[in-house]
């Protein structure tokens, strides 16, 4: 299975919930493993929500369409 970032949440805990809802939906999600690492235990930084490359339209449409995409 080939992964694609669906969009980029702008901290860890909003890509926790993005991926709740996805996983609700039936679409596999995950973290961009390397994006929620922190010392601090949760990362306040942009994390990559990525879905297989075939869901990333059905991703997006699932969140509302309003995702802020990976470059």
């Amino acid at each position: 299975m080939k992964w694609e970032v669906m969009g980029i949440a702008p901290d860890q805990i909003t890509a926790e919930i993005w991926c709740d809802i996805l996983r609700q939906e039936g679409i596999t999600a995950m973290i961009e493993p390397g994006d929620a690492i922190s010392f601090m235990g949760v990362s306040s930084f942009p994390c990559r929500v990525m879905v297989p490359e075939n869901m990333v339209e059905g991703a997006r449409e699932a969140l509302g369409g309003n995702i802020e995409q990976a470059e």
